[in-house]
Order: structure tokens, then sequence, then C-alpha cells
């Protein structure tokens, strides 16, 4: 008999996939994590049975929301993921040679520990000297934090369950207040297709809080709607103002997704996405 896991969305329609084997399903004191094999995406990790990420397609994802503001900054030295538990932000942002140091705060220790063993070349960067894991809630431990950090990524699962505290006015507040001068923060920031209630909601939230905030887009093909869309804010620095283009070179040579020609475009919206995020 096959075995397939399959994802609906709130309109009906979603992702299936072939399922080998359930390697892990661990019910953590914040939410489930299960690890399963799949015959098309290798192994993938599902948290309270939605995708997280998959071996397959994951540099879709950690690509677009690392290179777009780490290439739009001059030097980013002191970097701040919160969420990111798979680790293949991390992994993403130790690729650039000027960064000194990466905080990570993730409030689900025991999922780090499953991706840890179970999808290293994701987690692969977690014990980098250069990185430091702290296990705790991100809501808390930006509270204190005043212009410390050159980029933060917002690395969150969607506004359910110990990710709702993150998509609140207040928590971006303390975000935009622990960027340093010409600093630069990005969150994921929801599906223009699947999610547009809660993308809205987002976007009416982050322009209360910060001068600049613009969207852009990239494909996930395992994602609501195979589209997905991160929020580039920042006090004082305008996306496509500056592209350092020696680290794009650079990483391009590394990435499946990243090059210049991509970050330039990927800030173009469709008419749909400009109406959807306009008060």
């Amino acid at each position: 008999m096959d075995l397939k896991y399959t994802e609906f969305n709130d309109d009906g329609y979603g992702l299936t996939v072939k399922v080998k084997e359930t390697l892990v399903h661990e019910n953590t004191p914040f939410q489930t994590v299960d690890i399963i094999e799949t015959e098309g995406l290798g192994k993938m990790m599902l948290m309270d049975g939605l995708v997280m990420t998959s071996e397959k397609d994951e540099y879709f994802y950690h690509e677009m929301i690392t290179h777009i503001p780490m290439i739009s900054h001059k030097n980013p030295a002191n970097i701040l993921v919160i969420g990111g538990g798979d680790g293949g932000t991390v992994r993403e942002v130790v690729k650039h040679d000027c960064v000194e140091k990466v905080t990570m705060c993730e409030i689900d220790g025991l999922a780090v520990d499953i991706c840890k063993k179970y999808l290293p070349t994701i987690a692969c960067e977690l014990d980098n000297p250069k990185v430091n894991v702290v296990i705790g809630d991100g809501v808390e431990f930006i509270k204190d934090k005043k212009n410390m950090y050159d980029i933060i990524l917002i690395d969150s699962t969607d506004p359910l369950g110990p990710g709702v505290g993150l998509f609140t006015e207040e928590f971006y507040t303390d975000v935009k207040n622990a960027l340093k001068p010409n600093g630069i923060m990005v969150a994921q920031s929801e599906s223009p297709i699947a999610d547009k209630k809660e993308m809205k909601a987002m976007y009416k939230l982050l322009n209360k809080v910060f001068p600049v905030v613009k969207p852009y887009l990239g494909p996930i093909p395992t994602y609501p709607g195979g589209f997905w869309s991160w929020a580039f804010c920042s006090n004082d620095v305008k996306p496509l103002d500056y592209i350092d283009e020696k680290r794009a070179s650079s990483i391009s040579n590394t990435a499946k997704i990243y090059n210049i020609d991509v970050h330039k475009a990927c800030f173009a919206l469709p008419n749909y996405v400009k109406e959807l995020i306009s008060d």
C-alpha cells in the first residue's frame, strides 16, 4: 500500500507526496515534529502537520531569506536569526566571510536536535564557532537588545502556535530598535496566493513600525501555492540602493537560486500583490 502525506491549504488544494517511512514523530513542549522520508523530495520536516522544509527544495527558502539582505549591507558582521531551528538560514549566513558572529534564537531545542541528527545537510553549520545557538523565546530575547545587529532574519513558522508572538507590532518595534544604523530586517511573510489575509495583516503592522518596507518574492515548490514572500524592512536602507557585487558573485558560485539578476528581479511585484499589501 502506498503511503502518502497530504497538506491542504484553506482553499482546499495542496501538496501530496509519497512517503517511504516516518523517521521521527516527537511531541515537543511546543509542537509536533515529524521527519518523513519521501520518494521525490528526500527527508521532509513537518511541524504540527505542516511542511517546513525538505532536502530537495530547501535552498529556495534559505537562499532567498538570507542573501538578499546580506548582500544589501556593506558589512554585515553581527547577525541574529530568530527561529530557523533547521539551521538552513545559518548555513547560508556563514557563507559570507565578513560575518563575525551569528546568534540563532530558537524556542524549540528538541526540534534543533532532531534537525542536527536527521537533516545534516541543512543543519551542518550550527556547530560553527561563529554560531551561538540560544534556546529561548525570540520575543523575550529581543526586548533588551538595542543597536546590536546588522541583519536580523525572522525565520518563523506561520502565525500559529509558538510563532504567534513573532507577528505583532510590539515585536517588530523591538526588532527595529535592535538594528544598528543601516541595519536590515527580513521576515518570511507568507504566501501571496494561499495566505492573503495573513500577509495583508502583517504588512499593515510592518508599515506602522519601519520607514522602509518592501516585499520580495520567490518560488518554493512545497509551500502553499508554490509561491512565497519576504519582507525587507529597515530604518534607513532601501532595497537595490546597494548591492555588494563582489560578494554576490562569490555567493552565486555556491548557490542554486541566488544571483544578481534574481536579486534585482525579486522586488518586481505583480499587480495583485501590490493591491494586497496596500492600505
